[in-house]
């Protein structure tokens, strides 16, 4: 009987410390190792990017570690191609995902989302020489730059367009300003922020769609986090309520966007 005993003792542990590991995979992991992991790319201003000096910054940085402070950590940011980016939280390279992530049914039925923290809207958008393309529809057999797996990019495919990847918002403008693609699918604040600071540059946007799951953003984490899910969500009220939201929106902005 020892052997037998011995097996289902080993067989309760191992057990238990699965259910340990399970219960520390969310907010309590988060709160026992004293980091928020964050995935991003560092390549989508103004959202997530490196200033002149290097360092990381941003408005999605900047909301990471608002976050991260209201649950009472620090935040450590993990870069990534995009396209690789999401999949990261699959294999647990970090706890959560902020790059402008939009909230879409089909990522929904795999991973869970925070409250929307930011809106806006994909544009198309073009040489200013251009008078082929005014509008989405006129997209087929053109040639877009975009990332593969965005939902940009796969507005691009819908409407007949061929798709250029590209690693980030600057690569695909600078294609389309070389007359290597004709269009690009992007994020309308990516789009303001760009000609605020190169304000002479010959693109404009001809056309906008503003459905939900190109408009809405959330915190993406793994499914099965309520605790964490709650916590974030409670953080972005937290500091909407106290009025950091509005300094960072402002800082990069130059409106509260939860205002809007």
């Amino acid at each position: 009987m020892k052997p037998l005993r011995s097996i289902l003792l080993a067989g309760l542990l191992q057990l238990t410390v699965a259910a340990g590991a399970h219960a520390q995979d969310g907010l309590a992991a988060i709160k026992s190792a004293g980091v928020f992991k964050i995935g991003t790319e560092g390549t989508y201003a103004p959202f997530t990017y490196h200033d002149a000096s290097g360092k990381l910054t941003g408005f999605d940085v900047e909301i990471g570690r608002a976050i991260a402070e209201r649950l009472g950590v620090k935040a450590e940011f993990v870069e990534g191609k995009w396209d690789g980016l999401i999949a990261g939280l699959d294999v647990k390279r970090y706890d959560a995902v902020i790059n402008q992530v939009g909230i879409t049914d089909a990522r929904k039925a795999k991973y869970d989302f925070s409250d929307p923290y930011i809106a806006s809207q994909a544009v198309l958008i073009v040489r200013d020489d251009n008078t082929d393309i005014k509008s989405f529809g006129d997209l087929k057999g053109k040639r877009s730059a975009n990332t593969l797996t965005s939902n940009f990019g796969k507005l691009a495919q819908k409407y007949g367009a061929q798709v250029v990847a590209v690693q980030g918002f600057n690569e695909s403008i600078d294609l389309l300003t070389s007359g290597r693609v004709d269009a690009t699918i992007n994020d309308n604040l990516s789009f303001l922020d760009f000609k605020k600071h190169k304000p002479t540059a010959k693109v404009k946007i001809v056309d906008s769609d503003k459905s939900a799951e190109f408009s809405e953003s959330g915190v993406l984490i793994r499914q099965g986090n309520p605790e964490l899910r709650d916590a974030i969500n409670k953080a972005l009220a937290d500091i909407k309520a106290d009025g950091t939201y509005k300094n960072i929106s402002v800082k990069y902005f130059g409106t509260d966007l939860a205002a809007q």
